[in-house]
């Protein structure tokens, strides 16, 4: 049989063993909980598009990122030219939010307008260049 001794030291060590796994699992259970929370956020970004011309250029980029998964809302600036766009970070990004715009038409940063629904917009929703843009008001 045992003596008093070893008995306190099983028991101590079993105790450890216990406190150790214990331990352990709620650090586990924290650093997950924590990774999810990180996951689920809401963010906001501020995305030049100089192309943007008139209230038609706005309703469209507005309605094309509505169906955009992640986003949450849009709004199009057509005096300051920018798009803020608050969207979900575990279901999109900043370079995924850039391409829809592109892919609208539109120049969005550094990422230019895809050439092919540039050329199915509306002559008063293109770049003066190519002979869009809103006529001059006379003041």
């Amino acid at each position: 049989m045992y003596s008093g001794k070893s008995v306190y030291w099983i028991c101590k060590k079993k105790t450890m063993r216990t406190l150790k796994l214990v331990l352990v699992l709620m650090l586990t259970t924290f650093g997950i909980a924590s990774a999810q929370q990180k996951q689920k956020s809401l963010a906001t970004v501020k995305i030049a598009t100089p192309t943007v011309q008139c209230e038609s250029c706005k309703n469209r980029i507005e309605k094309y990122l509505s169906r955009e998964e992640g986003v949450e809302t849009s709004k199009v600036d057509v005096k300051k030219h920018v798009t803020t766009v608050k969207y979900w970070t575990d279901r999109t990004n900043v370079e995924n939010i850039k391409t829809a715009i592109a892919n609208c038409g539109y120049d969005a940063d550094n990422v230019t307008a895809n050439d092919e629904s540039y050329q199915r917009l509306p002559l008063c929703c293109k770049k003066p260049e190519d002979g869009g843009g809103m006529p001059d008001k006379k003041h």
